[in-house]
């Protein structure tokens, strides 16, 4: 039977990468000179440190435009409160990795309500869809381009 799975994974090279340009860039600005603003990335969390609320912001604008040109969609990032103190403030942005049990029986559901003729199964972090034509398990992934989904979704492990 023809299968694929759905997941949804940030590119963890490409998301150092974005990290470290945004590092660069900040260093490299004048309206940022003799600061001490910078992202910082740990394991599946970026911080972000600057010392006002607007620089803060502004850091954050410059990552988000190199999320994009490294193809990491910002959906998959999940903004914490910004705490300042007297001279520095700070964002905690966590990055998602996997599909929650709640995104994925609303993605289980969807799939069911189409009318397709497939099975979608919740395996861990990750949705198994599987059907007897090809075409079928297209559609669903055309389905599931076209709905609007809070998270980015990947379709990997396709087998005929």
């Amino acid at each position: 039977m023809p299968s694929f799975d759905i997941v949804s994974n940030t590119d963890n090279h490409e998301l150092t990468n974005a990290v470290d340009q945004t590092n660069r860039e900040v260093s490299n600005r004048f309206d940022f000179k003799d600061t001490d603003a910078r992202a910082e990335l740990s394991k599946d969390k970026i911080t972000i440190i600057a010392p006002s609320d607007f620089q803060l912001k502004q850091v954050d604008e410059i990552l988000r435009n190199k999320l994009a040109k490294r193809s990491i969609d910002v959906r998959s990032l999940d903004y914490k409160e910004i705490s300042v103190n007297l001279n520095e403030a700070r964002q905690l942005i966590e990055v998602k990795q996997g599909i929650a049990a709640e995104q994925a029986k609303k993605i289980t559901k969807l799939i069911k309500d189409s009318g397709l003729k497939v099975q979608a199964s919740i395996q861990g972090d990750q949705v198994r869809v599987t059907g007897k034509k090809r075409d079928d398990l297209q559609s669903v992934m055309s389905l599931l381009r076209e709905a609007k989904v809070e998270i980015p979704l990947q379709y990997v492990n396709f087998r005929d």
